[in-house]
This record gives structure tokens, C-alpha cells and sequence, in this order.
């Protein structure tokens, strides 16, 4: 009996003629210098600073589609101009290589060269990364170098040696007759599974390699590096929790060796790091020790801006507070103190998949802010309001704002990682009916930052804060411009005026340039008409809406 031995392989130096074949394996082929030579469009150049991103993070697989299937490169693909019309300049994607199941978060990686077959596999992904350029659009990628699968299923798990100090992957101290259970000399770092040994140099090699694969091959413009604390700070011995510094000392190795490879390859490309260590080195260049990061996310802004994750008293929780129904005085100096950290190279959001679908506590924002109440007439039209100022409060900052998908359009239904499928929301359709008025204000905040350079520098200067009335005022500005933004969380509106004295800026006239409370998002039109103001010996006189903001411009 003769057996057909069908040999199939992956070129790197060519593509899919087509996005989809009708056959499988793919016969139609070009060369990739044919694929890409159409990439970029002149008329929608690419973002080249972190400062001028707007970043949405999109899950391909909780894209909702007719098929009832988890979402694809397809139905990603056929998303991109609802998003190019909303504004945003960067997509992030959840993780893409190749994951354990069919329906994932992705963050369960493993293998580092492949693309998640079951979203449409790698040539697929390129014909998404181009399509995304041609519209102006860059592309991060989500990518786990802190753990490997749960299980080590399909990845390097005892693959010379069942012997534990043998493992050629996972980091392993001393000998297991070290220790009265076998598995003891593992690490454990806050992540799922066991740390990777990054004293091995070979182990290293594959995580830089596969990210240069990324960015060279799929042209990937930048990276959001998953839970790089695990790295280089979390580090403990399995048996005992003792602290592994050696094993952060080769993680801070690996980092660095990471970060400068990609930067001599491609020095525009952006790299975010999940950093919770707050240690100033994580952003600072790898000559002096630093990590060479361009920014980290960061989680207190959320905390204290939304705070629905079971956080305590320490945390403002702004949001949380005011959907509690009374009047009660809220931590907006807490806030302040935020605010001013995200001027050292954050990534700042008020959702991200973490917070939406991490922790018992988690809900949607619209659902959150008004403690989970049934969303309809005056009720809808309160958590639209607020949705709105914590919204203008990400999008005014000096970080680099990032928002989850759905938020546009009042997503609420439940995120999370093993039941996404079953609550998956139509983008497109909501838009159109109950989301129309909230994805209108994103669309003009989105233009507002991206047409306003003093609101894509770093200067902040918070002028007033005032737990009681529930306001906050901050100055933004750069060479070119200076912007105030008012901004309540008051349940009723200061209709005759609020006075903002120690406005630490020359006596003139601005003029409202935004208002979160214009009655096309819904609003009640409350706010400055537009009109321009005077300042005088650090004092201004504004009219501030409930449960929003207004933006003036210095003229």
C-alpha cells in the first residue's frame, strides 16, 4: 500500500493572491513586494508619536457576526471603516498567536510564530494590517512573553527530559531532590503557568525573534507587552514564595534586549508595556538602565476614575460614587494626582478588557454609572452624561488615551473571558439605534484631541479642585495654543456660573471651543454658548453642565 505524503510549508516571502480560496491549501501566490507596494495611502498617513494615538482595542473574536461564530480577519476587516469614521488612528489587538481553543481572550499562548488559525491565519492577518494602513491606521499587537499556556498543552513542557531542572523552557532553581515536591524549584510570577527561563539565552532569542517577525513580515507597528511586571518584579520560588531576584535581574535582561532590538530595526515602533511597578526605569532608555519602553499602562487612572474593581478608600472611584445616587463629596483631589501622573508616558483609559471582564466587581461604563439601573429615559440619559466625562477625562489628559470596543455605543452587557460569545454586541447596529448620540461625541472628541496639539503635549496644570461641588479644572496648552477644561460630576448644573480662581495663566478672553453637554450628544445644552469669557487677576466665571465638561481656548 503506497501513502501520499502531502507536504505543506510557510513562505514568508510571499502571500495569499486572494484573502480567501476556496481550496485548502491556498495555490495562488505573490511575492510580497506585490503585496505591499499599495500599503499606505498619502492622504491618511500613519500616527509616528505615542502623544498623537487614539487607541481602541479590539477583539476580533467578540466581533459580533450573523454566523454565530466567534469573530474573524474577515469580520475584523469589514469593522475598519465604521472605525475610520469614529475617528481613531491605532487599533490594538488582543492577542494573535496562536491560543489554546477556538474562543479566547488569546492570552493563553502557544506558539509565537503562528497566527490564530481559527481567526484566519497569517496571510489572512496581513491583508488586515494592510487594509488598516491604507486608511490611515496603525496596528499594535497585544503579545505574552510572561507565560506560556496553562498547561504547557502543544508547547516546550519536558520536551527533552521529564526532569524538571531539565526543562528547556520553563525556569527551574536548583534540583528537584531540592525540594519535598518536585514541582518546587519553579517560579511563580502573579501570571498563569510557570516563568520562562529567561537566563537562557536561546529562550530569549524566540521571544525577540518572534516579535521581530511581527513588525518586519506582518508589519506590525507596535507592541502592547502583556504583564511585564511578571518579568521583572513578581518573581517567587514555587515552594516556598521566596523572592527569585536573579531570576528578575534575567527578566530586566530580556526586556532590554527586546525593546532595543525592535527600536534598531524600526525606531518609530511603538512599544506599550501592562506595568503595575510604577518604577520610573520601565520608560527610560536601556543606556541607563532603563527598559526602554515608550509608555505602560496605567491602571490608576482607571481605578480612580471609574473604580468598579473592588479597589479601596485610597481610590477615588469617581464614577462608582457618583452612580450611587446621592451627592456625596468625591475624591476628585485623588484624581488630580493622576491626572498629573499621566503626563510621564502612560496609556490611560477608562475601559480596557482587564477591567471589563477581569473581576467580579467589573461592568460595562454606561452600566457602572448608574450602579447598575435599568438603562432607559432619564436614567440612560444620566449614564450617558456620565460616559461622557469620564470619557473627556481620558481624552483630555496628557496620556495617550485607549478605550475598549463598544464603549462608542454604550456596550453593557457582561465581558468577560469565557462568556464573551454569548455577549457579544452588534457595533454597527447599535450605532444606528441606541448608540447613535454616544458614538457621535466620541467621533468629535476623537477629532477635537487629534485637531488640538495642546492637547497631545504634556503640560498639565490642575487650577481647582473641589471634592464637595464635584469639580476639577486643568490647563493644557504647548507653544502653539492653551486649552481649560471645566469639568462636574455634579448632579445639577452651575447654571449662573462657577468661579475657577489661581487660573495661573495671563488675563484674556476664551472661548468654549466643546461642550460634553450639546444636545445633539443628548445633552441639555447647557454651557457658554459658544461665547467668549474673560479672565481677570487669575479669576474665570464658566458655566459648567451636570455630569460633564466644558473645553475654552485662550484667544
Amino acid at each position: 500500500m503506497v501513502q501520499r505524503v502531502v507536504q505543506w510549508w510557510v513562505d514568508p516571502e510571499t502571500v495569499t493572491k486572494e484573502f480567501k480560496e476556496p481550496v485548502w491549501s491556498e495555490t495562488k501566490f505573490v511575492p510580497e513586494e506585490e503585496f505591499w507596494k499599495d500599503e499606505f495611502d498619502t492622504e491618511h498617513p500613519l500616527p509616528q508619536r505615542i502623544e498623537d494615538l487614539v487607541i481602541y482595542e479590539l477583539h476580533i473574536g467578540a466581533i459580533w457576526n450573523c454566523r454565530g461564530e466567534p469573530g474573524d480577519i474577515s469580520d475584523a476587516i469589514a469593522l475598519l471603516d465604521y472605525l475610520k469614521e469614529l475617528g481613531v488612528n491605532a487599533i490594538e489587538l488582543l492577542p494573535m498567536n496562536e491560543f489554546e481553543g477556538w474562543a479566547s481572550w488569546g492570552y493563553g499562548t502557544s506558539h509565537y510564530f503562528a497566527i490564530e488559525y481559527s481567526s484566519g491565519g497569517r496571510d489572512q492577518f496581513k491583508y488586515f494590517v494592510r487594509e488598516c494602513h491604507r486608511r490611515g491606521m496603525a496596528v499594535i499587537l497585544d503579545v505574552v512573553y510572561n507565560h506560556y499556556h496553562h498547561f504547557a498543552e502543544r508547547a516546550e513542557w519536558a520536551y527533552d527530559s521529564d526532569a524538571p531542572e531539565e526543562n528547556i523552557y520553563y525556569w527551574y532553581e536548583g534540583r528537584a531532590s531540592d525540594y519535598k515536591s518536585s514541582d518546587g524549584g519553579y517560579i511563580d510570577n502573579m501570571s498563569t503557568g510557570y516563568a520562562p527561563r529567561y537566563w537562557d539565552e536561546m529562550v530569549r532569542k524566540m521571544f525577540i525573534s518572534s516579535a521581530v517577525a511581527l513588525m518586519q513580515e506582518f508589519h506590525v507597528d507596535g507592541f502592547r507587552f502583556d504583564q511585564t511586571t511578571s518579568i521583572h518584579a513578581y518573581n517567587v520560588i514555587h515552594a516556598d514564595g521566596r523572592k527569585a531576584d536573579n531570576v528578575n535581574i534575567f527578566g530586566q535582561k530580556f526586556l532590554r534586549e527586546l525593546t532595543r532590538t525592535l527600536k534598531f530595526i524600526k525606531p518609530n515602533v511603538i512599544l506599550t508595556a501592562e506595568d503595575h511597578s510604577e518604577w520610573d526605569m520601565v520608560t527610560k532608555p536601556q543606556d541607563i538602565g532603563g527598559l526602554g519602553f515608550d509608555a505602560v499602562w496605567y491602571a490608576n487612572f482607571y481605578h480612580h476614575l471609574i473604580g468598579d474593581t473592588g479597589r479601596g478608600l485610597d481610590f477615588a472611584k469617581l464614577l462608582l460614587m457618583a452612580g450611587c445616587g446621592d451627592d456625596r463629596p468625591l475624591a476628585m483631589n485623588y484624581f488630580e494626582g493622576v491626572l498629573n501622573a499621566a503626563a510621564h508616558k502612560k496609556v490611560v483609559y477608562h475601559e480596557s478588557h482587564d477591567e471589563a471582564g477581569n473581576s467580579e466587581y467589573s461592568s460595562r461604563t454606561i452600566v457602572m454609572a448608574v450602579n447598575r439601573a435599568r438603562l432607559f429615559g432619564k436614567t440612560r440619559s444620566f449614564a450617558e452624561a456620565r460616559c461622557r466625562f469620564v470619557f473627556g477625562m481620558a481624552m483630555t489628559s496628557p496620556g495617550t488615551p485607549l478605550f475598549l470596543m463598544g464603549e462608542e455605543i454604550g456596550a453593557q452587557k457582561e465581558y468577560k473571558y469565557d462568556t464573551f460569545l454569548e455577549h457579544r454586541e452588534n457595533l454597527l447596529k447599535e450605532r444606528e439605534e441606541n448608540g447613535q448620540r454616544l458614538f457621535k461625541f466620541y467621533q468629535d472628541l476623537i477629532h477635537f484631541r487629534l485637531s488640538h496639539s495642546g492637547l497631545r503635549s504634556h503640560q498639565i496644570d490642575v487650577v481647582h479642585v473641589h471634592n464637595d461641588n464635584r469639580v476639577i479644572a486643568f490647563r493644557r496648552w504647548d507653544d502653539t495654543e492653551e486649552l481649560l477644561v471645566a469639568a462636574s460630576l455634579n448632579n445639577r448644573a452651575f447654571n449662573s456660573g462657577y468661579v475657577i480662581e489661581n487660573l495661573r495663566s495671563s488675563n484674556g478672553s476664551w472661548q468654549e471651543v466643546f461642550n460634553s453637554d450639546a444636545s445633539v450628544y443628548g445633552g441639555d445644552n447647557v454651557g457658554n454658548s459658544g461665547n467668549t469669557i474673560s479672565s481677570s487677576n487669575g479669576r474665570i466665571d464658566v458655566v459648567i453642565p451636570a455630569n460633564g465638561f466644558v473645553v475654552l481656548q485662550k484667544e
